[in-house]
């Protein structure tokens, strides 16, 4: 399967490189590779629930009550988590909660303080 981005214009999946661009062929747009590139590394940010970017270092509030597997603890709504650290995967913040330790998170359950 092809790895080519899909059309910015139009959204189609039979887009083709010609030279340094890229076009589509059903609205005849064209777009430089080096455009494509750097949309790759926007979509990699992480973002909390309300769409804001998050960046290591920042303070976050926990927006839910999340339980912590194997354990009868709760991390409470409104709790605030200072320097974070962002990383790959599913959860993708780790931090040290005061009272709790080193944990986990997903960015869909934090608000950027």
């Amino acid at each position: 399967m092809s790895d080519l981005p899909p059309c910015p214009s139009c959204n189609s999946e039979y887009t083709y490189e010609d030279g340094g661009n890229f076009v589509c062929p059903e609205c005849a747009y064209e777009w430089p590779k080096i455009a494509a590139v750097q949309n790759d590394a926007v979509e990699k940010s992480v973002r909390d629930a309300s769409g804001t970017v998050l960046n290591d270092g920042d303070t976050i509030s926990v927006i839910k009550d999340l339980k912590i597997k194997g354990t009868s603890s709760v991390v409470k709504v409104g709790t605030k988590v200072k320097n974070i650290r962002l990383v790959d995967g599913d959860h993708n913040i780790d931090c040290k909660i005061d009272g709790i330790g080193a944990m986990a998170l997903k960015s869909e359950f934090v608000r950027k303080v």
